[in-house]
């Protein structure tokens, strides 16, 4: 089999932004493809056009949320079949959070070199930010959209950032963003670490950390529809850090 490559190919995670994070590394390797596998062709060619590729000349295959195991083995047949591959998350970095991970599974499995390309991550970007603990974290996707079982999921993940000294870190759907926020509010401890990372990359970007008792005391933050990443740390006294850490970050 010739030596193919399947590039992963971070994109702008504000729309506004667009090409603004391509470095000449990330040009260079990505001009030369003409086959792409994408959650969505139209942003997928809007970036593209930024970066100066000929949309004219684009191959695009779909792999989003909905796709299932039988898709998967025909993008990999796909794979074998042509030359190197670019792979696009939406936004943020490719099978972070994204549907693209099995992909690479599979590129892996079949010998196919994977190459990743430095862009941005919201969930990396928000941890940095953050002010809470970067050394030792756990990224958990969606928690249920139940209330009960969000509430419980809500305690459990509260009890292991305590036991371990963990950053628990999550996403919602962004017009599910001020139930989650009030469920953490209502269900974490007054000094529990609680940071949001909103827009983040954006012009109306927000990262704020304080305790649940300081969002209880605060107005509630505007969050509906906007991108965010969640994160909290609950307080540990065993913890090294915990006299350093900061008592509400604005």
């Amino acid at each position: 089999m010739p030596n193919r490559k399947l590039f992963l190919i971070p994109v702008d995670l504000a729309a506004e932004n667009s090409g603004e994070w391509s470095g000449a590394r990330l040009r260079n390797e990505v001009l030369p493809l003409r086959r792409f596998v994408v959650e969505h062709p139209k942003s997928a060619r809007q970036f593209l056009k930024k970066l100066g590729l000929p949309l004219q000349e684009l191959e695009f295959e779909v792999l989003d949320e909905h796709s299932k195991a039988e898709d998967v083995d025909r993008l990999a047949h796909w794979l074998e079949s042509g030359g190197d591959v670019g792979l696009l998350a939406e936004a943020g970095c490719p099978a972070i959070a994204d549907p693209g991970a099995a992909l690479v599974s599979r590129a892996h499995r079949l010998g196919i070199q994977v190459v990743p390309l430095v862009g941005p991550s919201s969930i990396v970007l928000a941890l940095m930010a953050s002010g809470l603990n970067g050394q030792r974290f756990a990224f958990n996707g969606y928690l249920p959209q139940a209330s009960a079982e969000r509430d419980a999921r809500i305690r459990e993940l509260e009890d292991r950032s305590r036991k371990f000294d963990q950053t628990e870190i999550f996403i919602e759907t962004p017009y599910r963003n001020d139930q989650l926020f009030g469920a953490i509010i209502a269900n974490c401890k007054p000094d529990t670490m609680l940071s949001l990372a909103t827009d983040v990359t954006s012009p109306t970007e927000e990262i704020r950390t304080k305790s649940i008792g300081g969002w209880r005391q605060s107005p509630p933050p505007q969050l509906h529809k906007r991108p965010t990443v969640f994160l909290f740390l609950a307080d540990n006294a065993r913890s090294p850090n915990r006299r350093t850490r900061p008592a509400d970050v604005h």
